[in-house]
């Protein structure tokens, strides 16, 4: 079975999830008894034990070599983990600070769709988590801490990066210049982090260490293995995997740097604040024509109140309906009987529809008439409709997708640097004791 957590709106990136179920899927344990547990590291009021330490080391030893990444030896990827189960540590202790909150019902939901979406029912779903050994009361708490972190970051971080129309002015204006307008860059990124407090012998050692790495790199080692056992960065057990960027999308750091490097290449180490990076373009490919399938569209609203229920909706849609196939003018009707009050202003008429600007019971009624064809009334989550398809066209979309993958790809930039950012002055200022050697 195959773990798909792309449907829906996830209240939180979900990536310990997938790595558990990926787990679980494989009917691998993923937590064996254990004799004795231990600290492994003190994060400022709080600890985290060895049995959190070895639970999460077996579902990023899953998760990799699912990606065939090979394993970078064992007591560096434990201090990976760990690194990244600290950092996890402080922004749930920081949210809680905050006074941010998971209250029951949010988190019962979030699991119900998680086993939905993996076509389980809840009992189902927690009969295999327990059936491998997890227990469903601790997935319970970790789902919480992911939402804890999901809402910490859209608050202290997500919330303040905005994007302007001068920006995307700007970007589009600066792509058409080098002609990378349509250019995307699969890449891989390693960060060898120097501490905000390094001394000098730090540093050195620091700088040592990063040009060893490039070495190796451009000897012929594993970019994703080295970017696993080697990188502070954020998508390190992932390989250093960025995924497809658009030269804008790219960290404003190495955007130059990229622009001018072949498939294959590895650059030079780039030194910044944050350490040493070293990025590797995979892959290069240009973006085709973006066309699509748009609908011009009318519809009837009427929704149910204290004084109209659903039957009595239904069936004022069902007489509306009948009116107009018996010559009414659809126009007309909307403007005396709608409840859509911008669009009953126009006829009912709601313009051309591109996929995704209805909600989907909307959509899925529209795409099934033909040009001229008036649906039988349907409900939806604002109430019971009626709907016209008036025409249909093909329509070249690539000017609007461009300026919204422009306002993405800024966005992304902006938010890739202001957490990495936000996360290293977190980190900076907490106390954490590691006891892995204890």
């Amino acid at each position: 079975m195959r773990v798909n957590f792309n449907r829906g709106r996830p209240e939180c990136t979900f990536r310990l999830v997938a790595a558990l179920l990926l787990c679980l899927f494989m009917r691998q344990p993923v937590s064996a008894g254990i004799a004795l547990d231990r600290i492994v590291a003190v994060v400022n009021d709080d600890v985290i034990m060895q049995s959190e330490l070895d639970d999460r080391l077996r579902t990023v030893k899953n998760q990799l070599s699912e990606q065939g990444t090979p394993l970078p030896p064992g007591p560096i990827l434990e201090r990976q983990v760990l690194d990244r189960l600290i950092l996890t540590k402080l922004q749930v202790q920081e949210a809680q600070h905050s006074g941010i909150r998971v209250d029951d019902e949010t988190l019962n939901r979030t699991i119900s769709n998680i086993a939905a979406q993996n076509q389980l029912s809840l009992e189902k779903f927690r009969e295999v988590l327990e059936s491998d050994g997890y227990s469903y009361e601790k997935f319970r708490e970790d789902i919480r801490s992911e939402i804890l972190v999901s809402r910490l970051q859209q608050r202290q971080v997500d919330n303040r990066v905005t994007v302007t129309e001068r920006e995307i002015e700007n970007y589009l204006a600066t792509q058409e210049h080098q002609g990378e307008d349509e250019a995307e860059y699969l890449l891989r990124h390693i960060l060898i982090a120097v501490p905000e407090t390094a001394s000098s012998s730090d540093i050195e050692a620091t700088t040592k260490l990063a040009e060893k790495v490039l070495v190796d790199l451009r000897a012929g080692a594993d970019f994703a293995s080295m970017a696993a056992t080697y990188s502070k960065g954020p998508q390190a057990l992932e390989g250093g995997n960025l995924g497809w960027r658009k030269a804008s999308q790219v960290p404003t750091l190495f955007a130059d740097v990229v622009a001018h490097m072949q498939k294959g290449d590895v650059s030079d180490l780039i030194r910044n604040a944050g350490g040493f990076h070293i990025v590797k373009l995979e892959e290069v490919r240009d973006s085709e024509k973006h066309v699509i399938t748009q609908t011009h569209v009318r519809h009837i609203l009427i929704k149910s109140d204290e004084l109209t229920t659903e039957d009595d909706a239904q069936a004022r849609l069902e007489q509306v309906r009948l009116r107009i196939v018996g010559g009414a003018d659809f126009a007309e009707l909307a403007r005396g009987n709608s409840n859509d009050t911008v669009s009953a202003a126009e006829g009912g008429d709601l313009g051309w529809m591109s996929p995704g600007d209805l909600v989907g019971d909307f959509e899925e009624v529209m795409n099934s008439l033909a040009p001229g064809e008036i649906s039988q009334p349907f409900h939806t989550d604002y109430g019971w409709h009626i709907a016209q398809v008036l025409d249909r066209r093909q329509h070249d979309n690539s000017q609007e997708l461009k300026r919204s993958q422009a306002r993405e790809a800024i966005r992304r930039r902006k938010l890739d640097e202001a957490r990495e950012n936000w996360l290293r002055e977190m980190r900076d200022e907490a106390y954490v004791e590691y006891r892995l050697e204890s």
